[in-house]
């Protein structure tokens, strides 16, 4: 159990600080916040607690695979907002998209044997 509120915390603190830099420098918080820290992190967390090559090269590749579709996202919901979608309806969509977006390559991964 204090392993987890340790890594709960520490995964807070990363989220916290990105936000709290984006709110004066928006530029430096999306940096921040599109490092590879949650991936990093989990690959920490996994291996900490079931050090085993196979399963991290899988969640490794997995992870890849998985990060490609909720990339559009980052495209779709500042195109909304420039065109005077509400904000909370642009995220909305902007992660409507990507759980379609995700199916689409879960489907397609199973279908071709990869990303498992």
């Amino acid at each position: 159990m204090v392993f987890f509120i340790l890594k709960c915390l520490i995964s807070g603190v990363l989220i916290a600080a990105a936000s709290g830099v984006a709110r004066r420098y928006p530029g430096a918080g999306a940096l921040i916040a599109s490092l590879p820290l949650v991936s990093v992190l989990g690959m920490i967390w996994l291996w900490l607690e079931k050090p085993d090559r196979i399963v991290m090269s899988r969640h490794a590749e997995a992870t890849f695979w998985y990060v490609l579709p909720s990339l559009p996202m980052f495209l779709f919901i500042p195109r909304l907002l420039r065109v005077g979608v509400p904000f909370w309806v642009a995220l909305m969509a902007g992660c409507a998209l990507t759980i379609i977006l995700y199916l689409g390559t879960t489907w397609t991964l199973a279908r071709f044997g990869s990303g498992s």
